[in-house]
């Protein structure tokens, strides 16, 4: 073989090795790209939204008196995804002597147990672990360490509607 074949061969060869290697360059940012983007978008997707509140109708509001809670089921949508789901829930409702309604989640802050309210007593009672709580969602004797997360309520006409649930902090 000449120098100016192998010459020709050797550029012709870096020439394949170059493009070969933009190729390979180029896909692998390409799918960097990709899983950047997408990783980024599931990362970020709820700082730039408003968060929405979606508003339950809890049905119509019970025979109420102050100070004595009563247990409400309604049905709620919960969306996972693309899929709609209905599902029953509930909620404990509470009139004040003020006449505003307070609505609290029915699962214990301790470990998610249902928690009863025991008129003897006047406080809600958690039968898992022992957990107490007042009328107002207080914890009055542990292992809890947070009062009872809450339903933003509105009221239209004789109906209940229910905000999203606020969890509530441990010095509350």
């Amino acid at each position: 073989m000449s120098d100016a074949e192998s010459t020709r061969q050797t550029g012709l060869n870096i020439k394949r090795r170059q493009f070969l290697n933009g190729i390979v360059w180029g896909l692998g940012s390409l799918i960097f790209g990709a899983l950047s983007g997408s990783a980024g978008a599931y990362l970020l997707a709820g700082a730039g939204k408003e968060h929405r509140e979606e508003w339950t109708d809890a049905g119509d509001l019970p025979e109420l008196r102050p100070g004595v809670p009563q247990e409400i089921t309604f049905e709620q949508s919960r969306v996972d995804g693309w899929k709609v789901r209905n599902e029953k829930a509930s909620a404990w409702v509470v009139l004040d002597n003020n006449g505003s309604l307070a609505a609290f989640s029915p699962l214990c802050t301790h470990l998610g147990c249902a928690y009863q309210w025991s008129a003897q007593q006047k406080q809600f009672s958690c039968p898992c672990h022992g957990s107490k709580f007042s009328v107002t969602g207080a914890v009055i004797s542990g292992p809890a360490a947070r009062s009872l997360d809450r339903y933003p309520t509105k009221l239209e006409g004789s109906r209940v509607w229910l905000g999203p649930v606020q969890v509530s902090r441990a010095s509350d």
